[in-house]
C-alpha cells in the first residue's frame, strides 16, 4: 500500500465489506512487526475482519536505515495509520487494538476524536516513557543478584551488543515480557525482524526495553487521555513490564474505561493466557456498535457492563476455536514458510489473508 513515496505492508483476515467493524492491530516497538500479534487473526470471522500491518521501517514495509531521528517521529506513524484507514476504506467505521508502543500511538490517535473510531483497546502499554523508566528501575532491582549489575556495566560501557548483555536481558524478558517456555515462533519472528534492521527501535527506543535513550524517552500520552471519547478496554499482565503504575493514568483519565489484569501473564497475555484473552477481547468487540449493523452485536442473554458501555455475555459465546492447546499446537507446527520474510511477502497472496 502506498504511503507517500514509501510502502506499508498489510494483511486482512476476513472481509472488510461485510458491514462489520474491522479491528485494526497496531503493533509495538517502535521497530517491531505484526508477527507476534498474529494470533489476533483468530478473532476474525463473518462478524469481524482483522487488519494487521507493519509500521514503516519494519517488516514488509519500506526500510529506511539511513534516515535520522528527525524522520522517525510520532507524527510519521500517526500519518501512516490514517493513510491505512483511508486507503482500506474503513476510516468511517473501525476499532483499534494497540499493544505496548502501539497502545500509546492508538491513544494519541483516539484523542483526536476521529469520527469513525468505535472502540479502543490499550494493551500492555505505559502512559508515558518517564513512568516506564521509573518502573524499570524497580523491576531491574528485583532481578536475581548480579543481573542488573551486568546490564549497567555494559550500558555504561556502550557494549549493549555483547553476548553477556543479551544473556542478562533474557533474564528480564523471561520474567516480564514473555513467561512461556519455549518462546512462541510468532514472538521470535518479531525479534528476528528487529535485529535484522534495528533502525527504528534503536533510534526511538534504545538498545533494550529498559534502557530507553532514544527520541521517545520523554514522550507520553497522559495529557491526551481525557480526550479519548470511545469505550476503552485496558489490558495488562500481573507480571508485565508495563506495571500498574505505568498503566494507571489510562484508568484514571480516560472517561469510559475498563481495566482487565491477566494474573498469569506478563507483556503478552494474548500468547500467555489465550483462552481468557479471547473471552475478554471477544466480549468487548461484540459490544461495539457498527453503523452498518445498527445494533449491538452482543449474543442473546447478554447484559451491559457498568461504566464500559459494552455487552458482556452471561453464557459462553461460540466462536472460532482459540484454546490454549490449539494455539500452542499452532506454535509448534507452524512451518517457517517463505512468506514470513516480509521482504518477499509482496508476492504472497495465500488465503484467507491477502498481502498489501
Amino acid at each position: 500500500m502506498p504511503f507517500g513515496e514509501h510502502e506499508t505492508w498489510y494483511r486482512v483476515t476476513g472481509e472488510l465489506r461485510s458491514g462489520a467493524t474491522p479491528l485494526v492491530v497496531v503493533h509495538g516497538g517502535p521497530g517491531s512487526t505484526h508477527d507476534y500479534l498474529l494470533a489476533l487473526a483468530d478473532l476474525a470471522g463473518p462478524d469481524r475482519p482483522v487488519v494487521h500491518y507493519d509500521q514503516i521501517g519494519n517488516g514488509g514495509s519500506t526500510h529506511l536505515p539511513d534516515r535520522g531521528p528527525e524522520f522517525w517521529t510520532v507524527r510519521l506513524f500517526l500519518d501512516e495509520l490514517d493513510n491505512l484507514l483511508d486507503r482500506l476504506g474503513i476510516a468511517d467505521d473501525y476499532a483499534l487494538f494497540g499493544h505496548s508502543w502501539g497502545g500509546m500511538l492508538a491513544v494519541e490517535h483516539a484523542a483526536s476524536r476521529p469520527a469513525g473510531l468505535r472502540g479502543l483497546v490499550v494493551a500492555n502499554a505505559p502512559a508515558s516513557y518517564p513512568l516506564w523508566l521509573q518502573e524499570m528501575k524497580v523491576l531491574r532491582g528485583a532481578l536475581p543478584p548480579g543481573v542488573d549489575a551486568t546490564l549497567r556495566c555494559h550500558e555504561d560501557a556502550g557494549t549493549t551488543g555483547s553476548e553477556e548483555y543479551h544473556a542478562a536481558l533474557r533474564v528480564f524478558y523471561e520474567k516480564h515480557v514473555c513467561r512461556l517456555d519455549p518462546w512462541p515462533r510468532d514472538y521470535m519472528a518479531s525479534f528476528y525482524e528487529i535485529y535484522d534492521d534495528p533502525t527504528v527501535y534503536f533510534t526511538m527506543n534504545g538498545p533494550s526495553e529498559f534502557h530507553v535513550i532514544g527520541s521517545l524517552r520523554d514522550w507520553g500520552v497522559v495529557n491526551r487521555c481525557a480526550d479519548v471519547a470511545v469505550p476503552t478496554l485496558l489490558l495488562s499482565g500481573r507480571h508485565d513490564e508495563a506495571t500498574p503504575v505505568t498503566v494507571r493514568p489510562f484508568q484514571e483519565l480516560i472517561p469510559d474505561v475498563h481495566w482487565e489484569i491477566f494474573e498469569e501473564s506478563s507483556h503478552l497475555p494474548h500468547l500467555e493466557e489465550p483462552e481468557r484473552f479471547a473471552e475478554v477481547l471477544g466480549a468487548y468487540l461484540d459490544g461495539l456498535r457498527s453503523p452498518a449493523q445498527g445494533t449491538d452485536r452482543g449474543p442473546a442473554g447478554a447484559r451491559e457492563s457498568p461504566g464500559l458501555g459494552l455487552v458482556r455475555p452471561t453464557r459462553p459465546v461460540r466462536r472460532r476455536a482459540w484454546t490454549a492447546a490449539a494455539t500452542r499446537a499452532r506454535w509448534s507446527s507452524r512451518a517457517w514458510d517463505p512468506c514470513r520474510s516480509r521482504r518477499r511477502r509482496g508476492s504472497c497472496s495465500s488465503t484467507p489473508w491477502r498481502a498489501g
